[in-house]
């Protein structure tokens, strides 16, 4: 009732509706009966790659290489699916195809893209994406990783923070500045000496992934192993834009799965002379505001798919996006929280585990605060912070 209010399904095509209960299912079969065990035990479920693959997620977007070349509307659908299991689980899926496959779409060699496109498309490789650093998260300008000139090569030293698929992925676009202090993107291996990487514990949010530090010593890089076309901040800041347009749609989801939980609960909790709690006003305010949130949010990335498709999209635009749907989803969580009580807190409910999902998801991919200077910026003409270098 939630997802339908609206009937956005009639906006839909046959075949976007196909690709969604197709992740539907997949997420609900699969995913859902093993996310509370991965959650608990700080895993990610490696198992269910191949099915993804299988289900045309990674590079989902692509006519290249036999892929599916998918708009994005369908592409939106299948983020919104996935996190409507958990926000690892469209994390990992994001970063495999925004931050990994794009750029060596984008700016990779033919060589490059050869090598690493069908495999990280078939999910025999996985990637991960450098650019946050222990220090600077919110002002990728000021990185310190460097890629200095070493004979007829490189050297590449620094350090990464918050690598989702970190401790997992067999290769890693990392991003560093060169003797010319251009930003440049080099595709790392997992076993190239000087390359380690360690994982974060103690995490209580995005639990069921894999979130890792990346360290960086004197490893020797080619040539052949740096992306030709990329040369500047825009370059990796381009890439999270990517990513940003797909949590738009993914937020949804986790406001989905929470709203949906909530509403269920709430028909059949009895309490005060056996009326369900549905029937209480301060319930169904909630409820309310849960289902009008959640179908703007669905119009508002319908819209944004379709100027993405014409080309029409500015980067603005999907800082709103982002900005407005994980804050709705997290207050979405918030609420189902609190009609759940206590129940609310354990995770044989999904609550909880999207609550804490979102405190991760409302700060990455550029906090909630500094979307709303991008959108001021776009506004009024002027950078309320400093600008990032182009």
């Amino acid at each position: 009732m939630m997802e339908t209010y609206i009937d956005f399904q009639s906006l839909l095509t046959d075949e976007e509706k196909m690709v969604q209960e197709n992740l539907r299912v997949f997420v609900e079969e699969e995913f859902l009966p093993v996310v509370a065990r991965h959650h608990r035990e700080g895993t990610f479920p490696l198992d269910l790659v191949p099915r993804l693959a299988g289900l045309g997620v990674f590079g989902a977007t692509l006519k290249e290489y036999d892929l599916p070349g998918l708009t994005q509307v369908p592409y939106g659908l299948m983020m919104l699916e996935l996190e409507r299991g958990d926000s690892g689980l469209r994390s990992f899926v994001s970063v495999q195809n925004s931050l990994v496959i794009f750029p060596i779409m984008q700016w990779g060699s033919k060589e490059q893209k050869d090598r690493w496109i069908p495999a990280l498309a078939s999910g025999k490789a996985i990637g991960c994406y450098g650019l946050t650093e222990p220090d600077f998260g919110s002002n990728p300008g000021g990185m310190r990783t460097r890629l200095t000139r070493s004979g007829k090569g490189w050297v590449l030293n620094g350090a990464k923070a918050w690598i989702t698929n970190g401790s997992t992925a067999d290769m890693g676009v990392v991003w560093a500045r060169d003797n010319d202090a251009k930003v440049r993107g080099v595709l790392l291996e997992r076993g190239m000496p000087g390359f380690e990487s360690r994982r974060y514990e103690g995490k209580f949010s995005l639990r069921a992934s894999d979130t890792s530090e990346m360290f960086f010593q004197d490893v020797k890089i080619a040539d052949e192993d740096i992306l030709p076309g990329a040369s500047a901040l825009k370059h990796p800041l381009m890439c999270l834009n990517e990513a940003r347009f797909g949590i738009g749609w993914g937020a949804i989801g986790a406001a989905l799965a929470v709203s949906e939980h909530a509403l269920e609960y709430a028909k059949s909790r009895v309490q005060f002379g056996g009326r369900p709690i549905a029937a209480q006003q301060i319930i169904q305010e909630k409820l309310a505001w849960m289902v009008t949130e959640i179908a703007k949010a669905q119009v508002l990335m319908w819209h944004l798919s379709r100027l993405k498709d014409a080309g029409k999209l500015h980067h603005s635009q999907v800082s709103l996006a982002k900005r407005n749907n994980v804050w709705m989803a997290r207050e979405c969580a918030r609420m189902a929280r609190e009609i759940l009580g206590a129940a609310g807190i354990v995770d044989e409910h999904p609550v909880i585990r999207h609550m804490m999902n979102l405190e991760a998801v409302y700060t990455y991919e550029g906090t909630h605060d500094i979307h709303g200077l991008v959108i001021g910026e776009r506004l009024t003409g002027i950078a309320a912070y400093n600008p990032p270098e182009t």
